[in-house]
């Protein structure tokens, strides 16, 4: 497995992460946690020994799973997390309402990256996963209530308190990214990463974003680099959701759009025939070979699907390759 730096950190990290949102019960039907964790340390076995999670996936479900997979293995593995989404903290911006995926109850999402709510979600954190230091801690999603400065700054305490070792954002617009750095500049740490949603069928971050981030030596770990599994070949137009699955109300999700999606991967499939690899191998792949981007997260229920995974590290396609590739799916970018 290729290991790049994270940005101007201390960090190493393999080009493809294991991606826990999955795992936390929320959107894809439900969560089977044994499978799981054998996910999770087949990874490790392939050489996926770093781990993106969040409190939020699952409202804790997640790392808990996490903090089971690895028990035993720390040496072994990266754990990254996030911080500022509160399901129990009435403070902050109102995200979203829901279910809580354990109790069944409404509850609603808020936007909380205060510094005290950072600390206590890092401990929680910590408890969950059942460690003392955590690899990298993300804001997940900006935060209008709370000035960007005093959240990184929260952060900044926790690597100087030898809580956390790296610091990162998750999508952030190139002013946050820049006031976010500034503040970590001026407290003498560095902005490690940025996490974007980023795919064949999501490339909005290269306007702006991903520019920012290559020139100012920043990290960027890719989420849903398989558009939540549209780019494996595997949800065709004919395809059922489960009870609960989430997708099922996307507009990419919608038959016609599979339906022209499933003929654009009939087409990418002859890419990857000439790489002996599938479909899902070849879109990381895309990813990883766009300047800027360090690692992708891909989400894995199961250890054939975390290995197969894995096998996109040293996949190289050439300029003409890459440019076929992004021509072929740009008629179907979302909108979202």
């Amino acid at each position: 497995m290729e290991k790049r730096p994270l940005g101007n950190s201390e960090l190493d990290v393999p080009v493809v992460i294991f991606g826990a949102w999955a795992i936390g019960g929320w959107w894809w039907g439900g969560t089977d946690d044994a499978r799981a964790i054998n996910a999770i340390r087949a990874g490790i076995d392939a050489g996926v020994t770093a781990i993106d999670t969040a409190p939020i996936y699952g409202c804790g479900h997640s790392e808990d799973v996490v903090g089971q997979a690895v028990r035993g293995r720390r040496d072994e593995v990266q754990l990254l997390t996030k911080v500022g989404l509160r399901w129990d903290d009435p403070r902050g911006a109102h995200f979203f309402d829901t279910t809580h995926p354990g109790t069944g109850k409404p509850v609603s999402v808020m936007r909380n990256l205060r510094p005290d709510s950072i600390k206590l979600e890092v401990e929680r954190s910590c408890e969950r996963m059942g460690v003392d230091c955590l690899d990298l801690v993300q804001c997940h999603w900006p935060d209008p209530s709370t000035p960007v400065e005093e959240s990184v700054g929260a952060l900044a305490d926790l690597v100087d308190a030898g809580v956390v070792k790296a610091i990162g954002v998750s999508n952030f617009d190139v002013p946050l990214l820049e006031r976010a750095q500034a503040e970590l500049l001026r407290r003498g740490h560095v902005l490690a990463s940025h996490q974007p949603r980023y795919s064949l069928l999501d490339r909005s971050i290269e306007l702006k974003v991903l520019p920012w981030t290559r020139g100012h030596k920043v990290g960027t770990l890719a989420y849903s680099p398989l558009a939540q599994g549209l780019l494996t070949g595997k949800v065709g137009p004919d395809r059922t959701f489960a009870e609960g699955d989430g997708r099922a109300d996307l507009p990419l999700f919608r038959v016609d759009s599979r339906r022209d999606i499933a003929a654009a991967n009939l087409k990418a499939a002859e890419i990857a025939r000439t790489h002996d690899c599938t479909l899902a191998q070849l879109a990381l792949a895309w990813c990883l070979n766009q300047p800027g981007v360090t690692a992708v997260l891909a989400g894995a229920r199961t250890a054939s699907q975390v290995v197969e995974n894995a096998g996109a590290s040293g996949i190289v396609l050439s300029l003409q390759e890459s440019t076929m590739l992004a021509e072929l799916f740009a008629p179907y970018q979302s909108a979202d």
